[in-house]
């Protein structure tokens, strides 16, 4: 134990807890203070100034981060027979649809995407008690009830990403691993922040942009400066 305190010790005291950095310092102070022994996400929290209870200040999209976020999405197709070669040609993991709604009732969710068409959302409609609560019911929103299964599919493996406020009014996204360079953390997060700052509710009064924080998974917060990130 006493090791790993030290180091950590070590870590924290590299940060300042009462500055907030740029963007650019934030995201390579984030790689200096990892110190697990596998590749770290790197994970950005943007709390927001809109109360989530209100549909009209439901904020919640997709972002193309340009560097990906450095995990292999794995994406379930379910579609009528004639989409499965366009879905397999984009590089879907696992394309059919009866087989696997049933291996979805029976508990099977070791997917991180799952795309659909319309015709066929009836039965997958019918897994919400399983797919919502892990995020994986598929929403024409998001792109992902679709009759371009196949760009659908393209769109997930490039790295795009959807996000959504949670019930404290904050957006957490991962932007990349540990091992990315500095410039391409801070391109995937700024990235986020202005699709975030561009899908501002009208409803939403005040400070937008109430803080944003950029973490690994086993460091602290950093606090970026939001005066940094106004574009």
């Amino acid at each position: 134990m006493g090791r790993i305190s030290k180091k950590r010790k070590e870590a924290l005291a590299k940060i300042d807890a009462n500055k907030a950095y740029s963007l650019t310092d934030a995201c390579n102070l984030v790689k200096e203070v990892s110190n697990a022994k596998f590749d770290a996400s790197v994970d950005v929290a943007v709390r927001l100034g809109v109360d989530p209870r209100k549909a009209n200040q439901m904020v919640r999209g997709t972002v193309a981060l340009p560097h990906g976020t450095g995990k292999d999405m794995k994406v379930l197709v379910l579609c009528t027979p004639d989409k499965e070669e366009e879905a397999k040609a984009a590089g879907a993991d696992y394309v059919g649809l009866d087989e696997y709604i049933d291996k979805i009732k029976g508990g099977w969710t070791d997917i991180d995407v799952i795309v659909t068409m319309p015709a066929v959302m009836g039965k997958v409609g019918a897994l919400g008690r399983i797919l919502g609560p892990r995020g994986l019911m598929p929403n024409p929103k998001t792109g992902t009830v679709t009759m371009e299964v196949g760009k659908a599919v393209s769109e997930v493996k490039a790295g795009k990403i959807d996000f959504k406020v949670d019930k404290y009014g904050i957006v957490h996204s991962a932007v990349g691993k540990v091992s990315f360079e500095g410039n391409m953390l801070r391109e995937n997060a700024h990235e986020l922040i202005q699709t975030l700052i561009k899908m501002k509710p009208s409803a939403a009064k005040g400070t937008y942009i109430k803080s944003v924080y950029i973490s690994s998974t086993m460091s602290p917060g950093i606090q970026i400066d939001t005066k940094s990130l106004i574009a």
